[in-house]
């Protein structure tokens, strides 16, 4: 198997985030991405450099004025007397606006969805690799390598076209399948993060060529709140491709093999050329995030079940956060899917 990762993704270190009304520590850390790489060669997994592609590629998904908010907020941000080290909008506009303001924290209030996805000076060339290392996932699966890792880091399936959430500010998920999309017919995303992957559902909620599965815990009780629910089928051409599988907060191995199951039935029915899986780990039963208490064993079940399709397939990182048993957890996930996936693998030279 191929892995793929950039060192500099490691850029983005916010100091906290708002949970519960307590500002606290900010669980999605460059450690947690040290501990995923240290998983992936625990797998056997040769690790590959992420290429760079023309931020052309990144406006498949995104919004251009999203994309050059992005770019500039740290700057624009750093000009302000007085300013934090750290960009965060401290309002958001829920009514119809009737000013358009372009000063910094009224883009800011615009493009960031909550108090979880803060801008630092690094944050854009850490979420453009992060990009960049999805990217390169795919296009190494369309050149013949029926499954390679992508370890994406700030993850991205809570974002949207055009707003950062959820510590996600481009959409790694619908990157890659946008990318595999450009060569494959119809492409299946299978989201098993515990958080429900509310960007990438929302980027091809009207479209009938990229089927989104989720399964996570119930929006009822757990972020995102407000999407995720198992009436969302999709909508204009694309309803009926779009299936949401919510699951009880705290849910262990056998609810969510049962979910697994469900959603297997209707990725083959959909007959996808090739597979997505954005790859939360935080479903972990020692997770901080306390949302599932699925363990190694059903982490390696729901792999070996997802590798019998028998697809050409990028995983992508999605959530999973610091524990003990983060690098194992991963280590675990990919040597039992590599145990089934059986396609044919070409000769390729790592991405440089």
């Amino acid at each position: 198997m191929k892995a793929v990762f950039s060192a500099v993704q490691l850029g983005h270190a916010p100091s906290w985030f708002l949970s519960k009304g307590h500002l606290v520590d900010y669980p999605e850390s460059p450690e947690r991405a040290r501990a995923l790489l240290e998983g992936a060669r625990q797998s056997g997994a040769q690790i590959c450099a992420a290429r760079r592609f023309d931020d052309e590629v990144i406006s498949t998904v995104h919004n251009y004025r999203y994309l050059a908010f992005l770019k500039s907020a740290f700057e624009e941000w750093s000009k302000i007397d007085g300013a934090a080290p750290e960009l965060m909008a401290s309002l958001r506009p829920l009514a119809p606006t009737l000013h358009p303001s372009e000063h910094i924290m009224a883009k800011a209030g615009r493009f960031l969805m909550d108090f979880s996805c803060a801008i630092t000076e690094k944050t854009w060339p850490s979420a453009k690799a992060s990009a960049m290392t999805a990217l390169t996932a795919a296009d190494m699966c369309l050149k013949g390598e029926g499954l390679v890792y992508a370890l994406c880091r700030p993850p991205g399936h809570h974002a949207y076209a055009q707003r950062a959430g959820g510590f996600c500010y481009l959409n790694n998920t619908a990157l890659a399948a946008q990318q595999l999309r450009s060569a494959q017919e119809r492409v299946a995303i299978l989201d098993i993060d515990v958080h429900h992957g509310n960007g990438t559902q929302a980027i091809f909620y009207s479209r009938a060529d990229v089927l989104t599965v989720s399964i996570h815990a119930t929006p009822d009780a757990y972020y995102p709140y407000y999407w995720g629910g198992a009436r969302e089928l999709g909508e204009g051409e694309g309803r009926g491709f779009n299936l949401n599988l919510p699951l009880e907060v705290g849910s262990g191995d056998d609810a969510w093999l049962k979910a697994l199951d469900e959603a297997l039935k209707k990725i083959q029915s959909f007959r996808p050329q090739a597979l997505v899986v954005a790859l939360g780990l935080d479903a972990h039963e020692a997770d901080p995030l306390r949302g599932g208490k699925v363990t190694q064993a059903g982490f390696a079940r729901m792999a070996e079940r997802i590798a019998a399709l028998s697809l050409p397939t990028v995983i992508v990182q999605e959530g999973g956060y610091l524990t003990e048993h983060l690098s194992d957890n991963l280590a675990m996930f990919l040597t039992a899917y590599e145990g089934v996936h059986r396609l044919p693998v070409h000769e390729e030279k790592p991405a440089v």
